[in-house]
């Protein structure tokens, strides 16, 4: 469903992307263990493109539109940014409605 990004660049320290195609699952995973200041910026690019094609999807369908794993996983990371949205709160309600599987098998959600 998502596109590989590719970042061209020069030497990074681990952690951050580097000049290898870099997944949106790679970038969350990257993201969600980097400081909340230390995000590299293609990751960060990564991820709101990702964030912006979902919500795209749910704006054209905010009634039937069933999130993925991994949309839901970039839904979730991002999920402040919906706070008291109703399209969102239908959304992850669908999601979680047809859900079939074990919770730990979704990444980034936590009990």
């Amino acid at each position: 469903m998502y596109a590989k990004y590719t970042e061209m660049g020069g030497n990074r320290s681990s952690g951050s992307a580097s000049t290898d195609t870099l997944t949106v699952s790679r970038a969350l995973e990257i993201a969600r263990n980097s400081e909340e200041a230390g995000v590299d910026p293609t990751v960060t690019a990564i991820l709101e493109r990702a964030i912006s094609e979902i919500w795209q999807r749910l704006i054209a369908r905010p009634d039937s539109y069933i999130l993925s794993k991994e949309e839901f996983a970039v839904f979730n990371y991002f999920r402040n940014r919906f706070h008291g949205s109703d399209i969102a709160q239908r959304a992850v309600g669908r999601f979680w409605n047809s859900f079939q599987g074990e919770t730990s098998n979704i990444d980034g959600y936590q009990n």
